[in-house]
């Protein structure tokens, strides 16, 4: 196995979708040039294959249990290399959006650094879902900022902050979740998760604690365009898809049995926030369609089936 082709696996590229939804509803919101929306899109998709790569530097020990498959704890790639790489790209995403609009680079710096720091609150069951969902809650004040918007302008438009909160609920979906097919391995290692401490359902209520605001954001986010349309029906299925994860995932017993909800809970994250994206751009409906589409074949192309 090459450097790179481990690197490529170690960045999850099924799951890069999450952060491409979150950022570009902040581009449709501002409604920029495709001269300014690709290049910031492409840097907001990669980004999260990025930050999975950094955390991972830091997470070998719980991997080694849950994860043995993962290029780092098989040792085909070596943990400065993926350091190495995983900054640097960062840094050259963080530089194509300063380049768009200087004023992002707090909030992008600001993102890398919670980025690297992630792994000790993941230790402590309180830390882990805020800290790692505010990351992505950062993508979309970004992605509205490489669209020609200012830092200023953004924390003070109400649709914003809608977005912030909808992709801060709704990710943390995926965060509490994605901690039941790692129980047994966070036990071991003494990440002391909601899941651990409190068991499997009580991670599934405090999900749905999460979901709940971030669905209201959403729901006020869209309501000036909510109407029968294709983008509507994306928001829709995303809607859903959030649901039936809580659903399957209140029946998990083990983390063998987890993926079927955690995997539900990307494909209604990514449906949710393409169809934001879709019902405020309606130009970009076709494009948000195909991304979901897009989002779903890569995650059933993954390397192995329990590890969303």
């Amino acid at each position: 196995m090459s450097a790179l082709y481990a690197m490529w696996l170690t960045c999850r590229p099924y799951l890069m979708f999450v952060s491409g939804a979150a950022g570009l509803v902040g581009l449709a919101l501002a409604h920029p040039s495709i001269g300014r929306a690709l290049p910031a899109f492409v840097a907001l998709f990669v980004s999260y294959g990025l930050g999975q790569a950094l955390t991972d530097v830091f997470q070998t020990d719980t991997d080694a249990l849950s994860a043995p498959e993962r290029p780092l704890v098989q040792g085909a790639i070596d943990k400065r290399t993926v350091l190495i790489g995983s900054l640097g790209g960062l840094a050259v995403c963080t530089a194509v959006i300063v380049a768009l609009s200087p004023s992002a680079i707090l909030p992008a710096v600001i993102a890398v650094a919670m980025l690297a720091t992630y792994t000790p609150l993941k230790r402590r069951w309180w830390g882990g879902p805020p800290w790692n969902s505010a990351v992505m809650a950062l993508l979309p004040i970004l992605g509205y900022l490489a669209g020609g918007m200012a830092l200023g302008p953004a924390l003070a438009d109400k649709a914003v902050l809608a977005a912030v909160v909808s992709s801060f609920g709704t990710y943390a979906v995926f965060v509490l979740l994605g901690y039941l097919k790692d129980v047994d391995a966070d036990r071991a290692t003494h990440y002391n998760t909601i899941a651990v401490r409190f068991g499997r359902r009580a991670a599934v209520i405090g999900s749905a604690a999460f979901a709940g605001p971030g669905l209201l954001a959403s729901v006020w986010l869209v309501r000036p365009s909510i109407a029968p349309s294709a983008g509507a029906l994306l928001w829709a299925v995303g809607v859903v898809a959030l649901i039936v994860a809580h659903l399957l995932a209140w029946k998990s017993k083990s983390d063998a049995d987890a993926w079927p909800g955690i995997q539900a809970s990307v494909h209604g994250f990514v449906a949710l926030h393409l169809g934001e994206a879709a019902l405020i751009e309606p130009n970009w409906t076709t494009t948000a369609w195909l991304l979901f589409g897009a989002s779903i074949v890569a995650m059933l192309r993954r390397p192995v089936l329990r590890q969303v």
